[in-house]
């Protein structure tokens, strides 16, 4: 049986599933209303869910500001780790970027997230830098390695 992979852009019907991916992904999730505002009131923010046999598994957040392009969140659900919807959905994204004119992407990621970095790397980025205590999780603080792919 063929799998079915689909991404499009994220409407405010999926604030719940992105939502159910956010809280099952992170130690400090964003909130619904956080999620509101972006797709509603952030025109810099563009939001993308990927859907795999027709069932959202995943999400990306980005900003389009000039000439760059930086990604805000991007988590895939726990059931659906390793099948490189995480790779394809970035794939997507650096494309839209570049298609409207971006040069250059940007994230954060924790320092001790070794699958995200070696994924990024993997699609070019590399390191510039390292954000101090950048995340912080009940107390627990974590660096923020910063890292930057040209388009």
């Amino acid at each position: 049986m063929e799998k079915e992979i689909n991404v499009r852009k994220a409407t405010i019907e999926d604030v719940d599933a992105i939502l159910e991916i956010e809280e099952s992904s992170f130690p400090t999730p964003w909130s619904k209303e956080a999620f509101i505002g972006e797709l509603t009131q952030n025109d810099f923010a563009q939001y993308f869910i990927i859907e795999y046999n027709h069932h959202i598994v995943g999400y990306v957040g980005m900003w389009l500001i000039l000439d760059e392009a930086h990604i805000t969140n991007i988590a895939i659900l726990p059931q659906a780790r390793g099948l490189k919807l995480g790779e394809f959905l970035m794939r997507y994204v650096m494309n839209i970027a570049q298609l409207v004119g971006a040069t250059g992407m940007t994230l954060e990621v924790r320092v001790s997230n070794n699958i995200a970095i070696a994924l990024y790397k993997k699609l070019g980025f590399e390191q510039h830098g390292i954000r101090k205590n950048y995340y912080n999780d009940h107390g627990k603080k974590e660096d923020a390695m910063i890292m930057w792919v040209k388009l």
